[in-house]
């Protein structure tokens, strides 16, 4: 299927991993010029590399800040220029499993100023480019932890109901526009930070990682398919949003959840 994305251009933060890269690979792959983000310099030229190696023929940049900071926002969207994109992907995010009577105000700050501040900045600034030309997507990567928020990752899981809140409020301002926004809600999904936690806890259990994933993936006894998902798998979702294909859908959350949470909508 062709997803009518060359041409077009798309900034995904957080983007030098995990989801985040396998998003922007994807809108790569469909022929859309992509920026990368992440907050070190080194970090983002690595990535960019990588992707350039995977796809030759792609338009691929990468823009460095710290999200967490307004003033590094400003300055990374300078780089992106006066242009601005047609495709706004709020995929930056960070979590941390930690008890509830253990959280620090600073802990909840950063979570919040990330997650979900970090995407109101974005917003801010490419949304007017956007409605002012005429067509344009944002698209926030929420999680079912915004619905089913987890008891040890409260802050991570508040900030994405926030998300959710911020994505379906933003969408009203694009009323009679070619302009959509939307949320994809991920399920439990195997990024590198994840990954690299399972890995430390397989070597200090000693028992094989793949085993270990095995076990957690089945622990969520709602989950459909018994397994932690793919980036690639969610990056499928993202980049049908980010497409002209998907004009009938505004101010939805969708999910690509595995099938973990149980409401019918």
């Amino acid at each position: 299927m062709d997803l009518e994305l060359v041409g077009k251009r798309a900034l995904v933060s957080g983007s030098t991993q995990g989801i985040g890269y396998a998003v922007a690979s994807a809108l790569a792959a469909e022929g859309a010029a992509v920026v990368l983000h992440g907050r070190s310099r080194p970090r983002v030229e690595e990535a960019v590399a990588r992707l350039r190696d995977r796809w030759p023929e792609a338009d691929v940049t990468g823009v460095a800040g710290d999200l967490a900071v307004p003033s590094e926002v400003e300055q990374l969207l300078d780089q992106v220029g006066p242009g601005g994109v047609d495709v706004l992907v709020n995929n930056a995010g960070l979590f941390e499993v930690k008890e509830f009577d253990l959280l620090t105000d600073e802990d909840w700050r950063l979570v919040h100023e990330v997650n979900v501040l970090g995407a109101v900045r974005l917003s801010r600034r490419l949304l007017p480019g956007m409605l002012s030309r005429g067509w344009g997507r944002v698209i926030c990567v929420s999680s079912e932890s915004g619905v089913d928020v987890p008891a040890d990752m409260l802050p991570y899981g508040v900030s994405k109901a926030a998300l959710l809140a911020f994505a379906n409020g933003l969408a009203k301002l694009t009323r009679g526009t070619e302009v959509t926004v939307n949320s994809v809600l991920g399920g439990p999904t195997y990024s590198d930070g994840v990954a690299a936690a399972v890995r430390s806890v397989a070597l200090q259990q000693g028992m094989p990682e793949e085993d270990l994933r095995t076990a957690i993936g089945q622990r969520r006894t709602t989950s459909l398919v018994q397994r932690f998902l793919e980036p690639a798998e969610l990056a499928s979702l993202v980049t049908y949003l980010a497409s002209p294909l998907s004009s009938a859908t505004n101010g939805a959350a969708l999910r690509a959840d595995g099938g973990v949470l149980t409401q019918v909508l």
